[in-house]
């Protein structure tokens, strides 16, 4: 992910503090801990080569990767939807990788319906999008809706209309990224009081060079989080410590589900950076979640070491 990118010097200078808990989701949040809450971890895509001999074994071919990727993360935010509309039949040959498994496929939604024209001239679209993605069945979590860092509050009631028209018995969660979302309060109130109304989530983005995006409000209580890291610099450390804590208070909060997607603008690192944040968080809130395991190497010896 491009989005927020910042030089890497210029690391050490960004605020990486979380904003403190807004008020509003006091109304979102029952005060008590829901027993049967549930955490996924995952990335944007499995497709990764650079995985291949640290989390996928050695020669193991691309249409392998998921077959894999299922045995290390709970879900992933599904990025490949956003550049193609996949019939039914394709989804259902991803789908039959997570048989068996607590595993969530959150797909984000079709550019052709969210990035180009008006969003509420693309009905056709948005019920192919659908038609496809159906084929999840009970791995289908979320939907991800995000519009175009362009897409300003002057777009509001376009917006609003488009959001209104989508199937209820399906969740959906929205990123937007235009400043005015977040710097004007009159606007930012209306965006989170008619995302709540109509039982839509507010994705929150976490990205250096964009603080505003990560903003903390709950409009229902479940969240969807998109963590974008620097390559394991320090400071991704100290974020995730962070996160730790803010998710642990949801949770002991009444939250119901937690989304967290780990981005880098390098993907390669992605692996070790979800092991610190599983460890960290299996610790802190007494959770049992998976996370990557590494190829065991040979050494000269022909002793076992592990890549990481």
């Amino acid at each position: 992910m491009q989005f927020g990118q910042v030089e890497p010097q210029e690391l050490e200078s960004v605020d990486f503090s979380l904003p403190k808990e807004p008020a509003f989701n006091k109304q979102i949040l029952p005060g008590e801990k829901n027993k049967n809450a549930k955490v996924y971890i995952g990335c944007a895509k499995w497709g990764r080569i650079e995985w291949v001999g640290k989390v996928y074994p050695e020669k193991t071919k691309e249409k392998d990767f998921l077959k894999y990727y299922v045995q290390h993360y709970n879900s992933i935010e599904l990025n490949a939807t956003h550049y193609k509309i996949y019939g039914e039949r394709g989804i259902a040959k991803w789908n039959e990788q997570a048989t068996g498994k607590d595993f969530l496929f959150c797909p984000k939604m079709y550019k052709g319906v969210t990035h180009f024209g008006r969003l509420t001239d693309k009905p056709f679209l948005v019920t192919e999008f659908l038609r496809g993605v159906l084929a999840f069945k009970e791995h289908l979590g979320p939907i991800f809706i995000q519009v175009s860092e362009a897409y300003s509050p002057k777009r509001k009631e376009e917006l609003f209309t488009f959001l209104k028209s989508l199937p209820t018995d399906l969740q959906f969660f929205l990123e937007v990224r235009h400043t005015d979302w977040f710097t004007k309060p009159d606007i930012t109130k209306e965006l989170f009081e008619t995302l709540q109304s109509l039982n839509i989530g507010a994705v929150i983005t976490d990205t250096a060079g964009r603080r505003d995006c990560a903003h903390m409000y709950l409009t229902l209580p479940k969240t969807f989080i998109r963590y974008v890291g620097n390559s394991l610099h320090h400071t991704d450390y100290t974020r995730i410590d962070a996160w730790i804590g803010r998710m642990k208070y949801w949770l002991n909060k009444g939250i119901d589900d937690i989304y967290f997607f780990m981005h880098m603008h390098n993907e390669a690192t992605s692996p070790e950076l979800t092991v610190y944040l599983v460890d960290k968080l299996n610790a802190a809130c007494g959770l049992k979640l998976i996370k990557p395991k590494f190829v065991e190497k040979k050494d000269s010896n022909n002793q076992s070491t592990l890549f990481i």
